[in-house]
């Protein structure tokens, strides 16, 4: 119960980039806060917010689930799990005695923070308090305040003071939610999944379009990409992904074109069909993983070409990373080991001995006017299967053979 000496324990949430935000912070922290509470709906959770932190109450069974999912949340820098006493030297002290005598350290730091100013005792006075009282009460151990084994955090507030000794980073970045809905183009590969994070974190909600060509591609390789869909929505409230049948149109693509055109084209269509998605999506730009110069497609002559099929923007987030810094983002958000499964896609199914790297935009378009595009396109579009993918477990999706 408050008051006692001993309380609960509580995570205290710490904005980060939130904090620089001036007249709409408050919107930022409100999306934060829902987006915390929708993620925590499932367990028996209080949620407090002000304009400095955040504090969930939580059961000490769900500690360990909590901290994963409040660490997938964009918007927080960092958070501690801190013990909450009342604001009276009496119960700080006891509780800071008590944290001390159960940890292994030969070297610690002191450090109050005191934001009640109506607390008899200055912070840096309060600092010496608690350090002799450590010296006094627990056998061969010194103060070290540059690299100290324990740094013992003491923030004493208006009612209750946070005791901690541990800090966890968190995603970073904007609550998604913030901005707008975005489309995202996801392959089974390494980028576009990164792509996609690095989006959510400044705040995009996004649906996810996958473009699959059976049975020239296998529905382990549809399974692939909801398994990515399913890390990324670790980062958000669902992702609607979408998938679109484009076997007739690559057969027709590749039965009427040019082959070393062949690729430039099937991405002028994709783009066509996602842009088309995104509008009756509610959409406002387009994600993918193209990084310059990676592949044939992606070289700016490509990217040029490519991109005139469509008028709406593309955010490209990874357009300047190399690959071993966007393999390394993929590890850490854990899409890595699914991407390099080896289930080819429609990308890479079809790909011509010699692509153009530097297609010409007249060229191009005569040689996608040798099929009839537009109905099919409408096709395409008309006959998607849209599935709401959230992080929860459940079957593969091979009912939609």
């Amino acid at each position: 119960m408050r008051g006692d000496a001993y309380m609960d324990r509580v995570i205290l949430i710490k904005y980060g980039e939130l904090s620089t935000k001036k007249d709409n912070r408050n919107y930022f922290i409100r999306t934060l806060y829902q987006n915390i509470c929708d993620k925590l709906a499932s367990y028996e959770v209080e949620i407090d917010k002000d304009r400095a932190r955040m504090t969930i109450s939580f059961q000490e069974k769900d500690l360990e689930a909590i901290q994963n999912i409040i660490s997938h949340i964009f918007g927080i820098h960092t958070y501690q799990v801190a013990y909450v006493v009342k604001s009276e030297d009496s119960c700080i002290q006891e509780q800071v005695l008590s944290i001390a005598k159960n940890l292994p350290f030969k070297t610690f730091k002191i450090e109050v923070k005191r934001s009640d100013k109506t607390f008899p005792i200055h912070s840096q006075d309060y600092n010496r308090v608690l350090g002799s009282l450590l010296l006094k009460n627990i056998e061969n151990i010194s103060v070290d305040v540059h690299h100290p084994d324990l740094w013992l955090k003491v923030e004493i507030r208006n009612q209750e003071t946070y005791i901690y000794y541990e800090s966890y980073p968190g995603s970073g970045g904007y609550p998604v939610g913030t901005q707008s809905r975005g489309m995202l183009m996801i392959s089974g590969g390494i980028d576009s999944p990164v792509a996609g994070y690095l989006a959510m974190k400044r705040g995009i909600t996004l649906d996810a379009v996958y473009f699959e060509a059976m049975p020239h591609t296998s529905i382990e390789a549809r399974n692939k990409v909801i398994r990515l869909c399913k890390k990324l929505s670790q980062y958000s409230h669902h992702i609607y992904l979408h998938i679109v049948n484009f076997t007739p149109i690559q057969e027709e693509i590749y039965k009427n074109c040019r082959e070393d055109y062949c690729i430039t084209i099937m991405r002028r269509m994709m783009l066509r069909i996602t842009e088309k998605l995104a509008k009756k999506n509610k959409c406002l730009v387009i994600v993918n993983g193209e990084s310059i110069g990676q592949v044939a497609s992606q070289t700016l002559d490509s990217i040029s070409v490519i991109n005139e099929a469509t008028m709406m923007p593309i955010i490209r987030p990874v357009a300047c990373f190399d690959k071993l810094e966007i393999m390394s983002i993929a590890r850490k958000i854990d899409t890595y080991d699914i991407s390099i499964i080896p289930y080819e896609d429609c990308c890479t199914v079809f790909v011509p001995k010699h692509p153009v790297i530097r297609p010409n935009l007249k060229t191009a378009m005569e040689e996608e006017e040798k099929f009839s595009y537009l109905p099919m396109i409408e096709e395409a579009v008309e006959n998607v299967y849209t599935k709401k993918i959230t992080d929860e477990k459940e079957q593969e999706f091979s009912e939609l053979l």
